[in-house]
């Protein structure tokens, strides 16, 4: 049984409509893919440098530095600049700072034509080198030499001295510290040894004094005992007189 010609013309015009949504989400999908396929595939791109490429400056940078349109990578990355006499000039490894990449030079550089050899890893892991020169009018300048700060030590105090005796040509001799401990025992010495010696003196006198006086007393004693006894003997005389002049 073959359709009729309503339903045949119902059918045409179904599919269509049905088919119309799905078209459209596929159509976003490939625009929105075809947008976001080159960001993820492009390479760095160098936007400038300074010093810029056959630019002419004053001295020699300190620095030279790269600007890309997106951050690189440390991996892989190298920037290597020539002086004027082919040699190497640039010293460290490059400093990657958002999309920059800055590598230093030496000091005391001479006037000439240097020449700037890079290489990054760009963002999505693919490498890129280039190479640019620049030229230096006149060498690095001299620096000028930084003043000294003030010494902040206070000053040094100056250490005991003795005179000797001698009038106005006499020296003066610096003492150290265990030349005056010595010299302080030395007097403690002296002036002991000078106190025993006085007080040896006066013991000496005070038992010279006493032994006189012992001396002068037994002296005296023995004169009062001599004496007592003469006197009992002329007595005793005197009466045997008186009895042999009564017997007479």
């Amino acid at each position: 049984m073959t359709p009729t010609a309503p339903a045949a013309a119902l059918r045409r015009t179904t599919l269509p409509r049905a088919a119309g949504p799905v078209l459209a989400a596929l159509l976003l999908a490939l625009v929105a893919l075809l947008a976001t396929a080159p960001r993820a595939a492009a390479h760095n791109s160098l936007l400038g440098t300074d010093p810029e490429d056959g630019a002419t400056v004053a001295a020699p940078p300190a620095r030279v530095t790269l600007t890309f349109d997106q951050p690189a990578q440390a991996i892989g990355t190298e920037v290597v600049v020539l002086g004027p006499d082919g040699g190497t000039v640039s010293t460290g490894t490059p400093e990657l700072v958002d999309s920059t990449v800055a590598q230093a030079l030496v000091d005391d550089l001479p006037a000439g034509v240097y020449t700037v050899q890079w290489r990054v890893t760009s963002a999505d892991g693919h490498p890129l080198s280039g190479e640019l020169t620049f030229t230096a009018s006149a060498p690095t300048p001299p620096q000028a030499a930084e003043p000294e700060a003030p010494s902040s030590a206070p000053p040094a105090e100056p250490e005991p001295t003795s005179t000797t005796a001698g009038g106005p040509g006499a020296t003066a001799a610096t003492l150290s510290p265990q030349q005056e401990v010595v010299e302080d025992e030395d007097a403690g010495l002296e002036a002991g040894v000078v106190a025993v010696v006085v007080v040896a003196v006066l013991a000496a006198g005070a038992v010279a004094v006493f032994v006189v006086r012992e001396r002068r007393r037994s002296a005296a004693g023995r004169a009062a005992s001599g004496g007592d006894g003469g006197g009992e003997d002329e007595g005793h005389d005197g009466d045997a007189d008186r009895d042999g002049r009564a017997e007479r």
